[in-house]
Formats: structure tokens, sequence, C-alpha cells
């Protein structure tokens, strides 16, 4: 890596800050038998890597303003990065341009000094910008209206980048039902659906986006402190997968998914971008495609 970025550094007159972050073992889950006893391997319990959802604590050490996240197998060669460049910049424009906004509305409910047309103009934000839309609100007076709206702003945020569908495995952009009775967008898993429900599964094959993982967001509040990320996942989002050691069945406990359960009490948007920028490799046969030539 040090060879590769001292020759790009030169070529290009700039300088690279490239570091990795690792999974971290406190996150492993241990795993489970057939019959739910905890699995052992030559008498010793076996822990398992907690899938990708683990990296939300690896996301909330990260000192920055912006993250960009996107998966290491959707690279393409550099006659085909005009697209992925110029929509990378997009998201994250309509990410900022909606911080910016959700910002002066934190001040102005801070300040205390606001107008009914005010707190009605900051639940039109809430509702048609940011997507998030409770029936109940109706009933609200105006305090508790802006107690309600203060805490739906305040919150980490993120755009997505979602492709038209054509078949490729993996979740895609959802309305969600949420236990505090509010409405909002939801990237979902097939694991999160339930198939045995037709209405469900019909639902979940004829979705017209998917999710290629091409997410810009914001982990600073109002005020420039980090959110502690941990507080917004749906730990009732884990799941149980089927996996296997030398030969025998087990189940394993899965973490939240990093832009599932992981992310699920942020505030999102999705933003269609063109199938040119998803280009992945999922198995070797990947590599055959035109894109990867």
């Amino acid at each position: 890596m040090a060879e590769k970025a001292g020759e790009f550094a030169k070529r290009y007159g700039v300088e690279y800050n490239i570091t990795f972050s690792e999974q971290k073992p406190s996150t492993d889950t241990i795993a489970a038998d057939m019959d739910n006893q905890p699995f052992r391997d030559n008498g010793k319990l076996l822990f398992r890597p907690g899938g990708h959802g683990a990296l939300i604590e690896n996301l909330n050490d990260l000192d920055a303003d912006i993250i960009f996240i996107k998966n290491i197998d959707n690279v393409v060669p550099d006659r085909l990065k005009a697209d992925t460049v110029l929509y990378k910049k997009l998201i994250a424009g309509v990410l900022v341009a909606l911080q910016k906004q959700t910002f002066e509305y934190l001040e102005l409910l801070d300040s205390g000094d606001y107008s009914h047309d005010q707190v009605m103009e900051i639940l039109q934000f809430v509702q048609k910008s940011l997507f998030c839309k409770n029936p109940e609100t109706k009933n609200l007076e105006d305090s508790e209206l802006a107690m309600y709206l203060k805490k739906k702003l305040n919150r980490p945020m993120r755009v997505c980048g979602m492709v038209k569908n054509v078949g490729e495995p993996g979740g895609g952009p959802f309305l969600a039902y949420n236990s505090d009775g509010t409405i909002s967008l939801q990237i979902l898993e097939s694991s999160q659906i339930d198939m045995n429900n037709a209405a469900a599964k019909e639902m979940f094959e004829k979705g017209t986006h998917f999710n290629p993982v091409d997410l810009v967001c914001a982990v600073r509040d109002y005020k420039g402190h980090k959110f502690d990320l941990v507080n917004y996942v749906d730990k009732a989002t884990g799941f149980i997968s089927y996996k296997s050691k030398n030969g025998k069945d087990l189940k394993a406990l899965e973490l939240p998914g990093l832009w599932n359960g992981a992310m699920s009490d942020w505030n999102t948007v999705f933003v269609e971008v063109p199938l040119s920028t998803f280009n992945p490799v999922k198995t070797v046969n990947d590599l055959l495609r035109e894109q990867h030539q």
C-alpha cells in the first residue's frame, strides 16, 4: 500500500492518508449448534465475527464530519469512474444541504423563540425532505411538537444512492413502520422479510431499486459534537444465519447490518444513481463483466 500510495501521490501531486480499521474481536458472537446449545470446537466455545453490523463500532471511532461508505468490491477501471465521482459529489451535496437546513431549524427550536407557522414549516421539512412521518403529530400542541421535531432532527444523517433493480442479490429501499409510531425510510435485507408471507415476499421481489452500498454519512450534531452511533442501533434487528464449522452445521448470531438495523434510527434519504456506478465482484465470474475488462 505504501508503495502504491507513493507512486500515485507523485503522479497526481497529492498526499494520501490511508489507514485500515479492523473489525473488533469484542463484537464477535457465540455460535450455537442446531439444538441451540453452545457450539464447541475441540471443547472450546466458538465465537464468530458478528457480520458487517459490527463495523458501527469502527465508524463510531472515526473523527470526521462526513464519511463516505462504499463496498470494497465495487470498483471500476479509471475509464468508468466519471459517473461514480459525479454522483459521489451529488449525494454529498444533498447531505450537506439537508444538514445545513437541519442545523438552522435545531438552533431555532433551541432558542424557544418560534411561531406556530415556523413549527409547521419544520414539520413539513421532516416529513417531506427527511421522509419521517408520524400520524400522531396532528394531535400535538406546538410545545410538544417542537420537542418531537428536535428529537427527530438531532440524529445522524445519511444519504444513500440507489440503483434500478436488475436482479442482483441484496437489499433495497423500503418504508418501515417503527415502534415509536413513525414511518421512515430503511434499507432492508431479505433476512428481515417474512418470506412465508406472500404479500411481503412479493413486495420485496418486485422492488424497483436495489441497495449498492453507496452512502454518505453526517455524524456530528448541530453543536459540533460527535453522535454516539451505538445509541441509534435497533438491536432487535439482529438475526440468525446458518453456517458450518469442520463439516458441522451451526447457528450464527449476526448483529444488525451496518446499513440496516445499525443505522435504523438515522435520518435517511434515498437518491437514485445510475447503474454505471454499481459494478460489483461477488463471484469470480463477475470479473468477466464488460466493466471489469
